[in-house]
């Protein structure tokens, strides 16, 4: 895997967005913050990255400042990474596939937004490396399969254009084969020694995503159901019960209003696996709730 990563400007397509939108105006906190100071690249001697699961949001999400600051701020936080591997709630494929390794058509998998969301752009380096390695990581009875085409879905270029504005890390999606935690958290440790080479693993879901059960007429309110599987999750979490945590579908309040389909929260489980200790707790970067869902978003080490 090629250890040079170019750095590049924000991609082109932000140009249609309106100077008063708040991503442009999320784009020019960032553009400040890096004139101050550079983001410090990873090295060897940072030893390994953390793994991450991390709530996306929706294209919405570009019009919540605070929700951006936090994960920009998060992403600076940690070394600049050599590249990114994301598992996202939005592509459950088997067999194990990737993404195309250079730059090609975001996939817009959201409906009922404004135009310009769906001709933004996240032209990242391309990561051909990175997908040779993930690939020599699996076992040899479960070849993965290269989708040349596919680019990155809206779980995976929405909040790392918001993390990584100027598109400068090489960014590759597996898919998620499955929804069983047992066959997830292995997955996780095959892709463990990534970590290790700079590579920032992220699992990226949403804490609840009970969207049918919302009252969208108030959406300040955060329904019982959501925080109730939030507290719960996050208390499995701290005292590192991967069994508990496992067992989701009977064990947590809130179901199955939490999680009608799981997708959104089995990402999760990635994440546990890639990191040193699964049952080591976690460290929250992010909490709260929006539109009543709960973003809670943390890092394994």
């Amino acid at each position: 895997m090629s250890t040079t990563v170019p750095r590049s400007s924000t991609a082109l397509a932000d140009a249609r967005i309106p100077v008063n939108h708040p991503f442009a105006a999320h784009l020019a906190r960032a553009a400040a913050a890096e004139r101050r100071a550079a983001h410090r690249a990873w090295t060897p001697d940072d030893g390994p990255l953390p793994s991450l699961y991390l709530s996306h949001g929706a294209p919405m999400l570009f019009e919540m400042t605070d929700w951006m600051t936090q994960l920009h701020t998060w992403a600076r936080d940690l070394p600049r990474p050599r590249a990114i591997l994301i598992v996202s709630a939005h592509w459950e494929s088997a067999p194990l596939s990737l993404s195309a390794t250079a730059p090609s058509e975001l996939v817009y998998d959201f409906g009922g937004f404004d135009p310009m969301y769906f001709q933004m752009r996240y032209d990242t380096p391309v990561a051909t490396g990175l997908a040779a390695t993930v690939a020599a990581m699996m076992p040899d009875a479960e070849p993965v399969h290269e989708h040349r085409s596919r680019g990155l879905d809206h779980g995976a270029w929405v909040p790392l254009k918001i993390m990584y504005p100027e598109a400068d890390v090489p960014v590759l999606q597996l898919s998620m084969p499955t929804h069983d935690p047992a066959r997830l958290l292995d997955l996780g440790r095959r892709l463990r020694g990534l970590r290790e080479e700079g590579v920032l693993v992220v699992g990226s879901g949403y804490m609840t995503h009970g969207l049918p059960h919302l009252d969208w007429s108030r959406p300040d309110q955060v329904p019982g159901w959501s925080s109730d599987f939030d507290l719960w999750a996050a208390d499995a979490l701290a005292r590192g019960d991967v069994d508990s945590l496992s067992d989701f579908r009977h064990q947590a309040p809130g179901m199955p209003y939490a999680h009608p389909t799981v997708e959104h929260f089995t990402p999760l489980f990635v994440t546990l696996g890639a990191s040193a200790d699964p049952g080591a707790a976690p460290t929250t970067t992010i909490d709260g709730y929006a539109i009543g869902l709960a973003k809670r978003s943390f890092q394994s080490a």
